[in-house]
């Protein structure tokens, strides 16, 4: 059913959510408007009510809070929008950075904006954009992969899928898998291509590697605490070539990646899901290179 333009103005008026940026890592990080809010809001959907009620203590803030997060927020979206409705304010926060960002919250914001209320950013700390200004590679178009899979296969290939792709590449990884992530980036799109990797941002030991990739992977395994934190990692886009010689050689390299982890039919499915070419072409060719 439609909204008359009065319905929509009447839920205006009602209740807002704010979707408010918290620091990641160093609290004085935190804006004034993001303290206001957050001491004016009647309820704080947060993705970690612990992690997030240690901030407010901090602001000597008591809220009422609510979690939400990955596997919930399906079903917080109603009881939120009961909230607006009744004309409370309510904050959405992550556990550090700014929500939905590789965080929870796409559903929630966009059923409340589909129900008329009002949402309101309220910016502030992003790891991505951190990272970026300081990393000395071309801003002037990026794009953000956020988590890659945590499998091999799954991760070779979406590094394969982007390989080609011109603008600078920024990824979060997580400790355990980042010395993994970086062998894998340097065997897909090669030793040679430039990263910048930022880990502990704004913290007491906030670090960055620079080089080709596999000279940031010998500083990480070099480094004692090069395994520790979360990170950001950036890649130099890669230089333009002509359309047609690399779809020919990203697909054999993407077959030559998949046929090492998984059955040639499976490897075969993956790659037409990632390139747009046939599966039975594409496995054909997957048998041939197998055999070499």
């Amino acid at each position: 059913m439609c909204m008359s333009g009065s319905e929509n103005v009447r839920k205006e008026m009602d209740g807002v959510l704010y979707v408010v940026a918290t620091p990641i890592g160093n609290l004085d990080d935190l804006s004034d408007r993001a303290r206001q809010t957050l001491a004016k809001v009647d309820l704080v959907a947060a993705e970690d009510t612990r992690h997030s009620g240690r901030l407010l203590q901090h602001l000597g803030l008591s809220k009422q809070m609510l979690a939400l997060h990955d596997h919930n927020e399906r079903a917080r979206v109603a009881g939120i929008l009961d909230a607006l409705a009744a004309g409370r304010q309510v904050a959405l926060v992550s556990d550090a950075g700014t929500p939905l960002i590789s965080d929870p919250g796409y559903l929630l914001v966009r059923e409340v904006r589909a129900a008329g209320y009002r949402v309101s950013p309220v910016p502030g700390p992003c790891a991505l954009v951190a990272a970026l200004s300081v990393a000395g590679l071309p801003t002037d178009r990026f794009l953000f992969a956020g988590f890659l899979p945590a499998k091999r296969s799954g991760r070779q290939a979406a590094l394969t899928e982007l390989a080609r792709e011109p603008a600078t590449l920024v990824f979060y990884e997580s400790p355990h898998r980042i010395i993994e992530f970086m062998k894998d980036l340097a065997e897909v799109l090669g030793a040679d291509r430039e990263c910048v990797l930022g880990r502990e941002l704004t913290k007491t030991f906030e670090t960055f590697y620079s080089g080709r990739a596999d000279e940031v992977l010998e500083q990480l395994e070099s480094d004692p605490h090069g395994a520790r934190g979360e990170f950001v990692v950036m890649v130099r886009g890669a230089a333009p070539t002509p359309a047609g010689e690399a779809s020919v050689l990203d697909t054999d390299k993407l077959l030559e990646l998949l046929i090492k982890e998984l059955p040639v039919k499976k490897a075969a499915r993956i790659a037409a899901e990632v390139s747009g070419l046939g599966k039975n072409e594409l496995y054909q060719r997957a048998l041939e290179l197998k055999d070499h």
